[in-house]
C-alpha cells in the first residue's frame, strides 16, 4: 500500500531504526533521513554507521548527517546547509526518535504538520536522555511510548497518544528497549495513517505534575554501592544491561562485571556491606545495606559474560572476600 504523506525521519540508534523500518514498510515516502555523524565504536574504535544510517543505505533512502542543526552553535555552516536541505526537500511531517541533536524552533517550523517525537516513557515522567534505564532503576511498575508534538523544550510538547507496557521483574534495558521499539513503531504508523486521513492529530498538553528527568547514564554509575539495599542494586544491574553493566572491585583491585543479580533476604545480615557471605553454583551472595544480593552472571575483564557456575571455575571467589565501597577511601 502506498501513502501520499511524505515523512522526513530523524533518529540514530536501534530504537529509531525500528520506527523508520515500520514507516517505510507501511508505504510512506521517506524523502530524507537525518542521523548522527558516524561515531568511533568497538575495540578498534573504527567509525561506525548508526542503525538508522544502515537502514537508509540498504533501502536507498537519501541521507544527511549534520553535526548540528543550530545556526548559533559550533557548526553554523553545517547547520545552515542542513536546514537548507530540509527546506528544499518536499515533505509533510517530520518524525524524530532518539536523534540526539537539538532541533531549534526554526527546524520545528519547517514541516507543514510539524515534528512528532517518539519518546520511550509515559510523559511527563522521564523526560530526557535515558528513560528506559531510569524507569527500571527506579522500580516503576510500568512505562510505555508517548508520541508528542515537538516544541523547543526538552520533551515538553503536547501528547498525541501513548501505549503502556508493564515492567517485568526480569526486564533489562535490553529486553524493555526491544518491546518499546516495537510499540513505538506501531504507534507512529497508526498516527501517520490518522494524520493522512484527517489532516490533523489531536494532542493534549502534558500534566504539570509528575515531571522527572532521565539523566544520561554515566560510566561511573556502574560501580555498585553495596551500602544500598539489595533490591535497589538488583534493579540497577537490570537497568545497566547492556550498558554500562554493574561493576564490583575486590580488595585486591581486580574488577568483576555483574550482569545478573537478584535480591535475597539475609539470614545473617550482620556482615559489612560488600562482604561475600556465601559462594555456590547457585550464586555469589554479597551483603548489602539491606538484604543480600545474589550474583548469577559475571564477567572478568577481557572475558565473556558467564553463568556463575562457569565463572567460578575460572575465577574462584570465596566467602569473606570483600568488594570495595565506591567513594570510600
Amino acid at each position: 500500500m502506498s501513502h501520499s504523506l511524505r515523512v522526513i525521519f530523524a533518529g540514530t540508534p536501534e530504537f529509531a531504526a525500528a520506527a523508520l523500518a515500520a514507516i517505510h514498510r507501511a508505504g510512506f515516502a521517506v524523502p530524507l533521513v537525518l542521523t548522527q555523524p558516524d561515531r568511533p565504536a568497538g575495540r578498534g574504535m573504527k567509525l561506525q554507521a548508526s542503525p538508522v544510517k544502515r537502514y537508509a543505505q540498504e533501502h536507498g533512502l537519501a541521507l544527511a548527517q549534520p553535526t548540528s542543526l543550530r545556526r548559533t552553535g559550533k557548526y553554523p555552516q553545517e547547520a545552515a546547509a542542513a536546514i537548507e536541505q530540509l527546506r528544499a526537500t518536499p515533505h509533510d511531517v517530520m518524525v524524530v526518535a532518539a536523534y540526539g541533536l537539538i532541533l531549534p524552533q526554526e527546524v520545528l517550523d519547517v514541516p507543514r504538520f510539524g515534528c512528532i517525537n517518539i519518546h520511550a516513557s509515559l510523559l511527563p515522567r522521564w523526560r530526557g536522555a535515558a528513560p528506559i534505564h531510569r524507569a527500571i532503576e527506579a522500580g516503576d511498575a510500568q512505562t510505555g511510548i508517548t508520541l508528542m508534538r515537538m516544541d523547543a523544550g526538552l520533551d515538553t510538547g503536547a501528547m498525541i497518544s501513548e501505549l503502556r507496557t508493564p515492567i517485568f521483574a526480569d526486564d533489562t534495558t535490553a529486553t524493555l528497549h526491544e518491546r518499546l521499539a516495537e510499540d513505538g513503531a506501531k504507534l507512529i504508523v497508526d498516527a501517520l495513517i490518522e494524520l493522512e486521513r484527517t489532516g490533523k492529530l489531536a494532542s493534549t498538553p502534558q500534566p504539570a505534575d509528575g515531571v522527572t528527568y532521565a539523566e544520561k547514564i554515566a560510566k561511573h554509575e556502574a560501580a555498585l554501592d553495596w551500602r544500598r539495599p539489595a533490591e535497589a542494586l538488583a534493579r540497577q544491574v537490570r537497568a545497566f544491561d547492556p550498558f554500562p553493566g554493574g561493576t564490583g572491585t575486590l580488595e585486591d583491585g581486580s574488577t568483576v562485571k555483574i550482569w545478573a543479580a537478584t535480591a535475597a533476604s539475609a539470614s545473617d545480615s550482620n556482615k559489612a556491606p560488600g562482604t561475600i557471605t556465601e559462594v555456590s553454583s547457585d550464586g555469589v551472595l554479597v551483603a548489602c545495606g539491606e538484604g543480600v544480593l545474589r550474583l548469577t552472571q559475571l564477567q572478568k575483564p577481557g572475558g565473556k559474560r558467564l553463568p556463575v557456575r562457569e565463572f567460578l571455575a575460572g575465577s574462584p571467589l570465596v566467602a569473606g572476600q570483600r568488594f570495595e565501597l565506591p567513594g570510600a577511601e
